[in-house]
């Protein structure tokens, strides 16, 4: 991007709330159900039909809110947010314009730099509102029209919208995945992107560095994924410097991401807020939340992502970004900790997990949650790795045979006869056949080329099928092979 500009980036996340009922009504706010088969009056927007609102969902949005350090509002109301669409009943979504939930918070972000520093960045939490999910239009199998269906209508959605303050895509990228991890922690919502629990629209526009009034905003829609959300802003970051600079105007407007294309495009010029003619829900009665009622809901609040962080790091030695990397994922997390009450070493576990754990799931295209090796069997085999029965180098061979078998590190250990070879008799046998058949490496080795110490422990280590404890051998080889 021109270094003559800067991006300034705000989001707009919606969370479907963890309940069994729907915000208004006590249909079932559950997934994959037939079409139209969780509707009644209520969600259908009948004549005569009257919303009563769901308790549990503004209990779990209050936590929401004081999770992300927000004002609760002393006096909250909905309100009837008007526009006409197929997939919206009513021709209204009930939802919250001027006195929501939750307001004036702000969450602290990690920004990963160069090397893999992290820094903290304070991203301020404009509001967080409550709202009906509308409806679900279907396109296929049908020839000049769609279907609808209706079980989403009456979800309850929490919009959560940010300050504009973030300022490059990889900012907005770490933030989304930075409040995935606090509604994880807070067991809010699922955050199941792939089933619309978790939905992210961007605006964004770019004005000139030392600029303090903000550019023209295009809104973005249509991202699946945090990875898309952060593709879709870089294009249209450098779609607008692309056309500022040919002495373009932007326009608002609402543009789609198209994943295969890589591209936005247009979809229609952004409405304004009085394009929805916004006015007190009047089935709802404007009300109160108890303070006895939000302490205790403070009260409640488990220990969330940057606590984690700071007790993994004080606790376990480890690093910013070690610690940083188990805790963004609250299963994560748990999985790490439950290695080490398995008596695991930290350090260790943690690089375990992250290198060849997580590749192999990832190869899988499977959760942390679904492992198929549980944490006391992947502590087992760095237990053998710490007390010497294998090498690291053969368990990196064990671990996937645990993930097909699901058997125990120690069962495939005696299963294959892989445990470690330390007598040091026969590694000294191993290591006068490896000198012998290396002349020029213990040459080499001999007139200071520290380097090849290494190749001739590899050659050992080959020797001995990898069995081998490769710090005996080190020792061996330095004492038989003394550098000059």
């Amino acid at each position: 991007m021109n270094t003559q500009y800067e991006s300034v980036i705000g989001l707009e996340v919606h969370v479907q709330l963890k309940t069994k009922s729907k915000i208004f009504c006590a249909c079932s706010a559950a997934f994959g159900c037939e079409a139209n088969e969780n509707t009644c009056p209520v969600c259908l927007g009948l004549p005569g039909s009257l919303p009563v609102l769901n308790e549990k969902v503004l209990e779990l949005a209050i936590k929401v809110g004081l999770a992300l350090n927000c004002r609760i509002s002393e006096r909250i109301k909905f309100d009837r947010k008007n526009y006409f669409y197929p997939d919206l009943p009513k021709a209204y979504q009930i939802s919250q314009y001027d006195m929501p939930v939750a307001s004036k918070g702000f969450l602290v972000v990690e920004i990963k730099g160069d090397g893999g520093v992290l820094t903290e960045k304070r991203i301020g939490i404009t509001r967080a509102h409550l709202e009906e999910d509308a409806g679900k239009l279907l396109h296929e199998g049908i020839k000049d029209g769609s279907w609808v269906d209706y079980n989403r209508a009456g979800v309850p959605l929490l919009e959560i919208v940010s300050e504009p303050d973030l300022r490059t895509p990889e900012e907005a990228f770490q933030y989304l995945v930075s409040l995935k991890a606090i509604l994880q922690y807070l067991e809010v919502s699922d955050c199941n992107m792939e089933e619309g629990s978790l939905r992210c629209d961007a605006n964004v526009s770019i004005r000139s560095i030392g600029e303090t009034k903000l550019g023209t905003k295009v809104e973005i829609k249509n991202m699946n994924s945090f990875r898309a959300v952060q593709k879709a802003l870089a294009y249209e970051v450098k779609r607008q410097t692309k056309a500022v600079e040919s002495g373009e105007k932007i326009i608002q407007e609402t543009r789609l991401w198209n994943e295969s294309k890589s591209e936005t495009f247009s979809m229609r010029s952004k409405e304004q807020a009085h394009d929805y003619r916004y006015f007190p829900e009047p089935d709802l009665v404007p009300f109160s939340v108890a303070s006895e009622k939000i302490e205790t809901i403070k009260k409640s609040l488990p220990e969330l992502p940057k606590a984690r962080w700071d007790r993994f790091k004080t606790r376990y030695g480890l690093s910013d970004y070690d610690a940083y990397v188990l805790t963004s994922d609250k299963i994560l997390g748990d999985y790490f900790e439950a290695c080490i009450q398995e008596k695991a070493d930290p350090k260790l576990t943690s690089n375990w997990i992250q290198s060849e754990l997580l590749a192999l799931l990832n190869a899988g295209k499977i959760a942390i949650g679904d492992s198929p090796v549980k944490a006391k069997d992947l502590a087992g085999l760095i237990r053998l790795i710490g007390n010497n029965t294998v090498s690291g180098k053969i368990a990196k061979e064990i671990l996937p045979m645990m993930f097909e078998t699901r058997k125990s590190a120690e069962t495939i250990v005696k299963e294959k006869g892989l445990v470690q070879v330390t007598d040091l008799k026969v590694l000294e046998e191993a290591a006068d056949r490896v000198i012998r058949a290396n002349a020029k490496s213990v040459s080499d080795l001999k007139a200071g080329k520290k380097q090849a110490l290494g190749f001739l422990v590899g050659q050992v280590m080959k020797e001995t099928k990898g069995k081998a404890n490769p710090k005996l051998i080190n020792e061996i080889l330095t004492q038989k092979l003394p550098i000059q």
